[in-house]
This record gives structure tokens, sequence and C-alpha cells, in this order.
């Protein structure tokens, strides 16, 4: 079987470099995931932290929530941010999908108002494998945002984030929902003073 018959019949390709992101998350590069839940924008900035270079990102022109300065300025240079504002709906997965297969920038966010279908889905695995063959770094990762409990299909993960803040303290439950490598699980995530190993940790969920 062919690496793109494997893609788009979704059986396991070994070896596949991913990036490392917070503790045991990691993303495969060369392909699309999807972020849910109410903080999603919030990890998303965690990965584009976690990434090196550029990072576009597309949202609809109709957008009612958009990232605010104070936030990103804490979580990410808002230098390497391109942001690019979409006019009509199908043009949020066409941008997404060029730029993937251009390989011109390490990680492309589109900020989606519902989940997309299979085909979509598998155009953008194929474009951004298509990206790698051609980029100068590392091949680029493809990253939907979407509402609610998500849902895309054919997606590579599927990651949720939700905060559970308390008194003096900000964290977040943090959940693979799915994932072609590995099974569902589910961390605490703290954020705590700025050290060697970054701002935030993950911990068991259990120590909630």
């Amino acid at each position: 079987m062919s690496r793109h018959a494997a893609l788009l019949s979704g059986a396991p390709l070994s070896g596949r470099p991913a990036l490392p992101v917070l503790g045991e998350m990691a993303l495969v590069l060369a392909r699309t995931h999807e972020f849910c839940g109410p903080a999603r924008r919030t990890l998303a900035l965690e990965l584009a932290a976690a990434c090196n270079g550029p990072v576009l990102w597309i949202t609809p022109s109709w957008a009612t929530e958009w990232l605010g300065g104070e936030g990103i300025c804490e979580r990410i240079d808002p230098g390497r941010l391109l942001l690019l504002s979409a006019q009509r709906e199908e043009d949020l997965l066409w941008s997404m999908e060029e730029a993937l297969r251009s390989g011109a920038v390490p990680l492309v966010v589109a900020d989606l108002p519902a989940p997309p279908g299979l085909t979509p889905v598998r155009r953008l695995h194929l474009a951004a494998e298509a990206g790698a063959a051609v980029a100068a770094g590392p091949a680029p990762l493809g990253l939907l945002l979407t509402p609610g409990e998500g849902g895309a299909a054919g997606i590579e993960s599927r990651w949720s984030l939700a905060p559970c803040h308390g008194a003096g303290r900000s964290a977040w439950r943090l959940e693979r929902l799915r994932s072609r490598s590995a099974p569902p699980a589910g961390w605490r995530l703290e954020e705590r003073a700025a050290g060697p190993d970054g701002r935030l940790r993950l911990r068991p969920a259990a120590s909630d």
C-alpha cells in the first residue's frame, strides 16, 4: 500500500514524526488535528508556541470572538501570527488546504463554525503531505478549531480543553478524545510561574 493510499484508507503509518506540545501531548506532523471545547483557542496558542516560525490563523469575517492582544502576548509573540479573515465559509478550508500544500508555514489554524465532513479532511491530510515534500523546515501541521465537542470526520486526533479554574489558580481539563495512535485519556493542565519547563504542566486527571 502506498503512503497516500494508507492516508486515505485510515491505515496506521509507522515512524511518523510528531511535535511535542505538553507532556504526553504530541501531534503527528503532515496531518490535520482538531481542538474543541470552550478553551480550544488557548490550547491552539500553546501549540503555536511549541513550534517555530510563522503561524497562519484563518477566521471567518463574521466571527464574534477574536484573539485578544493580552492573551496572545502571554503565550506567543504576536509577530508570529498571520491573520487571515475569510469572507465565505468555503474559503476557510480552501485557504487552509492551499497553505498546507505550499509548505510555507509550519502551522495552519482554521477557526470553523462547525466540524467539516470526511472529504474536506482527507483533502487537508493530502495537502499537508504534499507540503511536507516541499517545506524547507518541518512538515506542516493543520489544526481545526471547532465548537462544542467537535466531530470532524477522519481527523488524525481530537483534543478538548475546558476551564476548571479555582480561587487564585488557573487550571483546565485536557482530554484526548480521539487518536489514531493512542487511546482516549484526560489530564489536569495547570498554569504556574514561568520556569525551565514552561508555564504549563500536565498532571493526571485523578489529581482533581
